[in-house]
């Protein structure tokens, strides 16, 4: 979507030039993106289920020779499939939130623990750090969310969900437990409720 894209390229671009000078910055994901994803998602869920379980009925040539049982199952495939491309957007989300929360800290040259313990990974990474050990591992060590640990550990979880999907699935993922969309938007909401994310100048 365009708003994942926005909060992508802010990363980009707050990750070239870390100075002492005002910075333009994209706003990052909130709890505003999260209700438009969800708007996004529930409007295109809705639509499929009109369509498929309308269409047979009004003579559509799509669905010529179709029984409905067969229609169901379509529709069914077609719902998981938007199930995991939503999932895979939400993380996406997330994602850009962390990044840009990393390069602001650095940035803003913050002295609370955990934007010091960011700076440090920064001073050795520059924009290659690693959001799960790094970033994330910064999280878990120096947030003073008592929620911390939980939602990490969730959180490297999911983003193991968002590696297969986004490297074409040719593997059987070793998940430990099953993804799907309302399950990454309740630890999405959980991330923007708990941590305090910078995602403005």
């Amino acid at each position: 979507t365009v708003s994942v894209f926005l909060v992508v390229l802010t990363v980009l671009l707050l990750s070239l030039k870390i100075s002492d000078r005002p910075c333009p910055v994209i706003q990052g994901a909130s709890s505003l993106e999260l209700t438009a994803l969800a708007r996004d998602h529930t409007d295109t869920e809705e639509s499929v289920r009109s369509y498929f379980l309308s269409a047979p009925f009004q003579g559509t040539v799509r669905f010529a020779g179709y029984t409905m049982d067969e229609v169901r199952a379509e529709m069914e495939d077609l719902l998981s499939e938007h199930d995991r491309r939503s999932a895979l957007a939400l993380l996406a989300a997330l994602e850009a939130s962390f990044r840009i929360d990393y390069l602001q800290r650095c940035y803003r040259k913050e002295k609370d623990p955990l934007s010091r313990s960011l700076r440090e990974i920064f001073a050795l990474k520059k924009d290659r750090a690693s959001l799960e050990e790094d970033i994330l591992g910064a999280w878990k060590d120096y947030s003073n969310a008592p929620s911390a640990r939980a939602i990490v550990q969730e959180l490297r979880g999911a983003l193991k969900y968002r590696h297969w999907l986004a490297h074409g699935r040719y593997w059987v993922p070793k998940l430990g437990q099953r993804y799907d969309y309302q399950g990454i938007y309740d630890l999405a909401q959980a991330v923007f409720t708990d941590f305090s994310l910078i995602d403005t100048p």
